[in-house]
């Protein structure tokens, strides 16, 4: 067999800007794997995040690429989704192929995907778990920003958002508490979030022990994360949430994610693009899926120390759509 691509993965350390906290702990740095794919001269970029909550590591990610990569014969992003699973390592392959077929064909990946009238999208603003009065603080900092998203983690919640309302009383909020709650929290929470000016609630309970959402009254959004990877998820999610919130690294790529959005939305879901902490070439083929959401949290960049330049442009919330010299 003769091997007609090159790929090439390898981690990269990117500081935040102070540092990001979630129920699950704080990170100083998001590592990241970046990989390139070449062939007929020219090379696609991706980048994915492995995530110990999905039992991924860095080296682990970089071993699945590389093994995949032996044994693509061409640019072949089908071939390729039978060859990893849904992950980090096929995202940034993927993500890679799209790049190089945008720059093989001399079109953009928003074309490939018959996508018209890419324009910017206004992106939520991630304020990290902490000390009401610290959260409070961020927020009246970022009090212009339309969205800000709240990491929550389980006790003393309600006054972290009674501190950022006050902080930012206009902003709409997306509160993520990353599978902490109860069902009692959840029940003593929700009916005070209309006044907190929260629109969407993202992942309240653990991915294995949502089913209670059935029983549960639904006044406000709850939207999947964890609990939605690809598409075989969605029968399950009908009737336990209103929407998902699809990231790349969790659907394996912009190839299962684009389908995921498409049958999603048939289905009746609200949708959400998300991101992990990463680099502007992350952000770039979700920004593609962006354009038809509902609500759109891509901030990566906006959290980091330093980024990629060219990067994605932001003009205060408003996210512009990548240029070629990044990605697609």
């Amino acid at each position: 067999m003769t091997q007609q691509i090159t790929v090439e993965a390898f981690s990269r350390s990117w500081p935040v800007a102070g540092k990001f906290t979630i129920s699950r702990g704080s990170r100083t740095e998001a590592v990241v794997v970046e990989v390139h794919v070449s062939h007929g001269g020219f090379t696609g970029r991706g980048e994915c995040v492995p995530y110990a909550r999905y039992n991924e590591t860095v080296d682990e990610v970089i071993a699945d690429i590389l093994t995949a990569g032996k044994e693509l014969e061409a640019p072949d992003r089908e071939a390729l989704q039978k060859l990893l699973p849904a992950g980090a390592a096929r995202n940034g392959l993927d993500c890679a192929l799209w790049d190089l077929e945008a720059k093989m064909r001399g079109t953009s990946a928003a074309s490939l995907l018959a996508i018209s009238g890419l324009g910017p999208v206004p992106t939520a603003y991630t304020l990290s778990l902490d000390t009401p009065e610290a959260m409070k603080d961020k927020a009246a900092l970022n009090a212009d920003r339309p969205v800000l998203k709240v990491k929550l983690g389980g006790e003393g919640d309600l006054e972290r958002l009674r501190a950022v309302h006050e902080g930012a009383p206009r902003a709409r909020l997306i509160i993520d508490a990353n599978e902490a709650w109860s069902v009692q929290e959840y029940r003593d929470m929700v009916p005070r979030l209309s006044d907190l000016g929260v629109a969407l609630i993202e992942q309240p309970f653990p991915a294995g022990d949502d089913s209670v959402l059935a029983d549960l009254a639904r006044p406000i959004t709850v939207c999947a994360d964890e609990s939605c990877h690809d598409r075989t998820d969605l029968p399950r999610l009908k009737g336990l949430y209103d929407a998902i919130n699809i990231k790349l690294d969790k659907a394996g790529g912009l190839t299962e994610g684009a389908a995921l959005l498409h049958e999603a939305k048939a289905m009746g879901f609200q949708v959400m693009t998300g991101c992990m902490l990463s680099t502007s070439l992350s952000m770039a083929p979700a920004m593609l899926l962006a354009q038809q959401a509902d609500f759109v949290d891509l901030d990566g960049p906006l959290l980091l120390a330093d980024d990629h330049r060219p990067g994605i442009e932001y003009e205060g919330s408003l996210a512009y759509p990548p240029v070629a010299a990044l990605w697609g």
